[in-house]
């Protein structure tokens, strides 16, 4: 059975880890507290969702999530990450984060940030514009009408493909935007950002975006 890390039990952190339990996935879920402070998710989630350490998850994952504020990026262990997809979560809030010149001036993007961080590993943009409560709410069959989509950003085109299946399965469609650097398109208060859109309203708002 494949295991998936999440590191970062925040809002989507959890979502994802009720998502993914339900579609038959092990889960191993940390967070900066300790595993003793998701004692209450787990619980809720049941047998197939476990805490532990950051390192802990990270090493028990054949493919992980990391979904941590940018100010904790590097708290993520990188070494128990190398060779494996990564999917990454994170929004830049400065008012959170503090002020990331090279962010505030269009110069690199969240996820840059995470690969260059995570170098060995194979990091995808992905679930950051939708509402945590929207992943296990507002996904639809392959085919319906107006069906929502959700883009994606990648280096590596293993793990596109990975993610399109995975978007696939919680019930969207995919948008791929190309190279990491191209993921400013998605970020926190571009038009693609957290709203419903169909695959083509999403290729729009993409194009629309500006730096």
């Amino acid at each position: 059975m494949t295991t998936v890390g999440i590191i970062g039990a925040g809002h989507i952190g959890s979502a994802l880890a009720e998502g993914l339990a339900e579609r038959g996935y092990d889960v191993v879920i940390a967070n900066s507290r300790g595993p003793e402070t998701l004692a209450d998710l787990v619980a809720r989630l049941g047998s197939r969702v476990r805490a532990a350490t950051a390192a802990e998850a990270a090493a028990a994952a054949d493919w992980a999530v990391v979904t941590v504020p940018l100010r904790a990026l590097g708290d993520v262990p990188a070494e128990p990450l190398a060779g494996k997809i990564v999917l990454d979560t994170n929004n830049y809030y400065w008012e959170r984060d503090g002020r990331i010149p090279a962010l505030d001036e269009g110069r690199t993007t969240t996820t840059r940030l995470v690969q260059d961080h995570l170098a060995d590993s194979r990091v995808l943009k992905a679930f950051n514009h939708i509402v945590a409560a929207d992943i296990l709410t507002t996904g639809s069959p392959a085919g319906t009408s107006g069906r929502r989509a959700l883009a994606i950003a990648s280096d590596h085109a293993e793990a596109a493909t990975f993610a399109t299946e995975l978007y696939d399965a919680f019930g969207f469609d995919t948008v791929d935007i190309g190279s990491v650097d191209e993921s400013w398109r998605v970020e926190r208060d571009r038009p693609a950002y957290v709203i419903r859109q169909d695959a083509d309203e999403l290729r729009q708002n993409l194009a629309r975006a500006t730096r």
